[in-house]
């Protein structure tokens, strides 16, 4: 339990990172291509280099599994400045969030067998309602909506998500550090490409703040992964996700001074309640 508690730590402080160096980033995906790079340099310094894993058997599982969560990981993020444009930031927030839950839970019970009794099922219901809550403030809802994009970003959020439950069953244990540097070295060459596409000007702020995020987001990754280990991911998933948001809820209601309306006060309780629940 405490690589997974690490792995919402770690989580939340990409988010509250991201929150602090929003006035001074300029170039979205420059700050990404540098954050990736750090989550590839540390997989490197855990990995010991790559030709110590050249012969392992079944490199070509962490390889291929990791490109294509390098791939999910970027494409969400794409989806998500897409849904923001034509669903407004509250429908696509909630729908990135339930994906998190949603999909990786169905998985893991559809592919692997897993098994929730019913108050953990009760939790992972709980956890569903409290993020629709949280998301849904009155007056907050865009005009013109567009529900088919809502839908894919859940899709592909979720799918991203459950990749490491994926490779954490079929892939070589011995090569989790792989699967992380192949993921993330994707994603940095797609977000360069994209760079690149947009001619965005590359700052010395964008790479500091992209180098500082990329050290807790590998970390949640890794920690994410390991935490596979001892807690089943039909209950992993959804207190990743949960535990999460009650972080930076918690932190930006103390520290940013953002006000909690009473809907968002009674979904945080929800929170709480199927966190107990899932961990019974």
């Amino acid at each position: 339990m405490l690589y997974l508690a690490m792995a919402v730590i770690s989580s939340a402080m990409v988010s509250i990172l991201m929150r602090i160096s929003e006035k001074y980033v300029h170039g979205n995906m420059v700050m990404f291509c540098a954050n990736y790079a750090a989550c590839m340099a540390i997989s490197l310094v855990y990995m010991g280099g790559i030709r110590s894993v050249v012969f392992e058997s079944g490199i070509e599982i962490a390889v291929i599994l990791g490109a294509v969560t390098g791939f999910l990981y970027l494409a969400a993020f794409i989806l998500l400045q897409k849904n923001i444009n034509c669903n407004g930031v509250i429908f696509s927030g909630a729908a990135m969030k339930l994906g998190g839950v949603l999909v990786p839970t169905v998985a893991a019970v559809l592919l692997f067998q897993e098994r929730m009794k019913w108050f953990q099922l009760a939790g992972a219901v709980l956890a569903v309602v409290a993020i629709v809550l949280i998301n849904m403030e009155k007056g907050e809802v865009s005009r013109g909506r567009r529900k088919q994009w809502l839908a894919i970003l859940l899709l592909v959020s979720g799918f991203a998500d459950t990749m490491a439950n994926i490779f954490d069953k079929t892939g070589p244990s011995v090569l989790k550090n792989l699967y992380l540097f192949c993921t993330f070295f994707a994603a940095l060459l797609i977000a360069w490409a994209l760079v690149l596409k947009k001619r965005q000007q590359i700052t010395t702020t964008d790479l500091l703040c992209g180098l500082l995020i990329g050290i807790p987001n590998y970390y949640s990754a890794r920690f994410l992964l390991l935490s596979f280990e001892s807690v089943p991911a039909v209950v992993a998933y959804p207190v990743f996700s949960v535990g999460t948001l009650i972080v930076i809820s918690t932190t930006g209601a103390v520290f940013f001074r953002e006000r909690l309306s009473r809907q968002k006060k009674v979904a945080l309780l929800l929170i709480l309640a199927s966190l107990v629940m899932l961990n019974i």
